[in-house]
């Protein structure tokens, strides 16, 4: 796996001492970026403007694969769960050494480059084989190229006094590219609009990756405004002109990225740890299959049970809001208990909360004529008409689930850090990537369950749906209780 480039000593110079006093502080947690270099913050808008136009494209792509190419539900779910959304992680995996081998700013500018040119496809394009095989997936290489990166220039343009704050807000700016992008869906898809230009009639689904694509191309003015000298080398030694032997460098790196990815799994192997949090991770994916359902099955979900273009967009960016507030404060007030404990809260808290959904709409009835029921649904979603009780129940449970991920989500990372062996931190924490891609796995199914049990022609029983989603989730805490004398590690500095 890449490693982080060093930091730069001159940015460490200048850093105002810390105040005594509760209040002081605080405040100077944040007031240490005063002095922060330019591409610190154009590291922030760089994350706001790849994951609002990432996330706005997640949330389309289920739609546009079924609506616009004419897959099935289950066609869908299994090209999304297990051939886009892996090969993304896959990627990911593999982009760290090809950022220490051509630098940020080139791997910005390649992985934006690639993102475009797919995007521009998807945009442009309803033949599928042409739309999966130049478009999804090189566009799964391109957002991959920007997940290690964005973490190594966090750490590379901020100072050690920054750093915290700096990783703190780059959390914080994705969750607010997760809320634009879900009131960007909505709005779209609500607007309807339709328009011909020279024979070219983009749907719905198009013109939400037309709205990608433009905040892709922002990405680009952006990115040329990063120092070249910041990239870790000299100025002079980057040229404009891309060298002939660049693509078999890169071709290079990439093999020997994967070697060493293969090199690190057998290094791994060999150590009890390395199972134990395996199967912590193969827990944590049933949680992430939860969280992933949002953009995979709750669009096409929404759409059946509450109508057309209903606002699902606004919905799931309910999460993104408590997190925003409530991770930092869960954070601070639970730093003193072991992580393994907090993920079982967590996890149980989420479980919980996915049980609200199968439960009978009858028994939410009353609560839809309640005041703040009335201002969420009329004011926030812009709800016209009677307003379904799942409307009372999808808030219910987002907000549940959204306290027990505040819970366990972050100290999922820790936990991987804290039983690492010393010298292999990095090696453990570069195996924080697998719950997701489980439960990119797990949601590839959800196809399935929209077409038995939410189809779009014919009865609907989607409390049974919910609960196997429920279900599903239910397999973490209860697993992370019952195998704990198996696979709980001892966290160093800290006691059970």
């Amino acid at each position: 796996m890449g490693k982080i480039a060093e930091q730069n000593s001159v940015v460490e110079d200048n850093v105002a001492p810390v105040q005594p006093g509760a209040l002081p502080s605080f405040i100077a947690k944040f007031t240490v970026l005063k002095n922060a270099r330019r591409e610190l913050w154009l590291t922030f808008l760089i994350k706001f403007l790849i994951y609002t136009a990432y996330s706005v494209t997640n949330k389309t792509m289920v739609l546009w694969l079924s609506k616009d190419l004419g897959f099935s539900d289950q066609a869908a779910g299994a090209l999304v769960g297990w051939v886009w959304a892996p090969a993304m992680t896959i990627f990911t995996l593999l982009a760290g050494s090809l950022t220490d081998a051509i630098g940020l700013r080139r791997t910005f500018f390649l992985g934006v480059a690639i993102c475009t040119v797919a995007r521009t496809v998807m945009v442009t394009t309803t033949i599928p084989s042409l739309a999966l095989a130049c478009g999804v997936l090189p566009l799964a290489v391109g957002e991959a190229l920007g997940t290690p990166v964005l973490l190594a220039a966090t750490r590379r343009y901020s100072t050690t006094a920054q750093r915290s704050i700096s990783f703190s807000i780059i959390y914080a700016v994705m969750n607010v590219g997760y809320l634009a992008a879900g009131w960007i869906f909505d709005y779209m898809r609500q607007l309807d609009f339709h328009f011909r230009i020279d024979g070219f009639a983009p749907t719905t689904h198009q013109q939400l990756f037309l709205v990608s694509l433009a905040f892709e191309i922002l990405l680009f003015p952006t990115i040329y405004f990063l120092r070249r000298s910041a990239d870790g080398r000299p100025a002079d030694a980057i040229v404009s002109a891309i060298p002939a032997n660049f693509w078999i460098r890169i071709a290079r790196t990439v093999w020997h990225s994967a070697a060493d990815t293969i090199d690190l799994f057998c290094r791994l192997i060999g150590q009890s740890g390395f199972y134990r949090l395996l199967v912590f991770f193969l827990l944590i994916g049933f949680l992430k299959a939860i969280f992933l359902q949002m953009d995979y099955v709750f669009p096409k979900w929404g759409d059946r049970e509450l109508g057309l273009h209903a606002p699902v967009g606004k919905l799931s960016a309910i999460n993104s809001i408590i997190i925003i507030f409530l991770a930092p404060i869960v954070g601070a007030l639970t730093q003193r208990f072991v992580a393994y404990r907090m993920v079982i809260i967590g996890a149980a808290i989420c479980a919980a909360g996915v049980f609200i959904m199968a439960l009978p709409t009858e028994w939410f009835v009353s609560a839809t004529n309640i005041g703040i029921t009335e201002w969420l649904a009329r004011v926030y979603l812009g709800v016209r008409g009677n307003i379904h009780p799942y409307y009372v129940m999808t808030v219910l449970y987002l907000v549940v689930f959204s306290i027990g991920e505040a819970f366990y989500s972050p100290r999922v990372y820790e936990y991987a850090a804290a039983i690492a062996p010393p010298g292999q931190e990095a090696s453990y924490a570069s195996l924080a990537y697998l719950p997701f891609l489980v439960g990119k796995l797990l949601v590839g199914t959800g196809g399935w369950l929209l077409a038995a049990f939410c189809p779009e022609n014919g009865p609907r029983h989607s409390g049974t749906m919910w609960l196997i989603f429920a279900l599903a989730a239910s397999v973490a805490p209860l697993g992370l209780i019952v195998l704990r004398p198996y696979i709980s590690v001892r966290e160093v500095g800290r006691q059970d």
